[in-house]
Order: structure tokens, then sequence, then C-alpha cells
């Protein structure tokens, strides 16, 4: 059996790598590495979620550095990442597949 297929049943590996896949950047790091062991859909999709909201919060961070408007336009992102990334994580304990941010969803389409 070849070693790069994807299995598309969503086993306790595959659960484990999603849940990883949040868990700060080094976290994300292990969950890709994990994954690449024994590549599950479940660990696919939520790694995907999980760069695209490490990708967009790391874009967005650079509007600190617009004065006075900044700060209070990174608060706003900040909570909604944050919101992003909680909800991502409680998919992940239950082993769903939900999107939850369309910029996340256009980012996920090329990686991995």
């Amino acid at each position: 059996m070849e070693r790069n297929s994807v299995q598309s049943t969503s086993s306790n590996e595959g659960k484990t790598v999603a849940i990883i896949s949040y868990l700060t950047l080094i976290g994300l790091i292990a969950a890709i590495i994990m994954n690449n062991k024994e590549k599950t859909s479940l660990g696919q999709f939520h790694i995907r979620q999980s760069i695209g909201i490490t990708v967009t919060g790391i874009a967005l961070g650079l509007l600190r550095f617009i004065p006075g408007i900044g700060g209070i336009i990174m608060t706003v992102v900040g909570i909604i990442l944050l919101i992003a990334l909680i909800l991502g994580l409680i998919a992940a304990f239950s082993g769903e597949k939900k999107r939850f941010l369309l910029l996340a969803k256009n980012i996920s389409n090329g990686l991995i």
C-alpha cells in the first residue's frame, strides 16, 4: 500500500494532529511532521486552517505600524483570530471539518 495516500476516516491520530495544529507555531510544525507519517484528511484540513489563521495574523500584524488607528485595528483583528482559533480547536476536538474564515479557505486551497 502506498504511504502517500490520504486516509478518509478520522482516526485518533488525525484528531491528535488536528488538535496540535492549533497550539502555537511549534505545535503547527509538529502537526505537519506527524501528518507526513500517516496522512489523514482531518489532520490536513485543520493544518490548512491553522496555517491560514497564522498567515492572516502575520500579514495583518503589519497594520499595527499605522499611526493612531493601527492599534485599534490590530485589537479587533486579534480578537477575530482568537475566536477563529478557539472555534477550530473545538471542531478539532469533535473531529469535524468546519471552515470559519473565508481567507483561510482561499489560502488552504494551495497548501499541503
